[in-house]
């Protein structure tokens, strides 16, 4: 149970930062980014009330949780990018999902609001992202959990895993339950 449990937590595994981050890997997860909202609009627009109710794994939160969670999250993402561009080595506001995932709205909205939300906020993303220089690119923040210093050009790819991730969660209970 806890390898399936694992696996279901992780459907494509942790997120490996390549020691060597190239251009292709920034055009490569950048296209992920751009590509996501769609993406995930696609797969949660046909689905029923009932079938949004229903966690992606045992313990889970819900796909109605998980598609207000990412733009959430990926705001979050876009004000640190805008912190580590405009401030020396910010320490960025860590903020807790768990309990984002548990407030009203997260748990009874349309999920449409957040489908427009992450559009918004990915296409003012990548805009940015894809103006970047490669100097801004090795501009950082630090997490004040783990006090690791992220570079943005990390963060990009890191943000291109989440985006994976929590996509793969979805489609993998689809899957599982046939529904796709």
């Amino acid at each position: 149970m806890t390898t399936t449990l694992e696996k279901l937590r992780y459907p494509i595994g942790h997120f490996e930062c390549p020691a060597e981050i190239t251009s292709r890997h920034l055009e490569e997860w950048i296209g992920v980014l751009d590509n996501l909202p769609k993406r995930l609009e696609r797969l949660v627009q046909p689905l029923t009330k009932a079938q949004l109710e229903t966690p992606y794994r045992p313990d889970g939160w819900t796909v109605r949780q998980l598609v207000h969670h990412i733009p959430d999250s990926h705001h979050h993402s876009y004000i640190r990018f805008k912190w580590a561009l405009t401030e020396d080595k910010p320490v960025i506001k860590a903020y807790e999902e768990g309990r984002w995932a548990e407030l009203f709205d997260s748990k009874t909205a349309p999920v449409q609001l957040s489908l427009h939300h992450l559009s918004a906020v990915h296409a003012k993303l990548v805009y940015l992202l894809k103006g970047l220089s490669d100097d801004q690119l090795q501009r950082s923040f630090v997490h004040p959990e783990t006090k690791n210093e992220i570079t943005l050009a990390q963060n990009i790819g890191h943000y291109a895993w989440h985006s994976n991730h929590h996509y793969a969660h979805i489609e993998g209970l689809l899957r599982r339950e046939g529904w796709i």
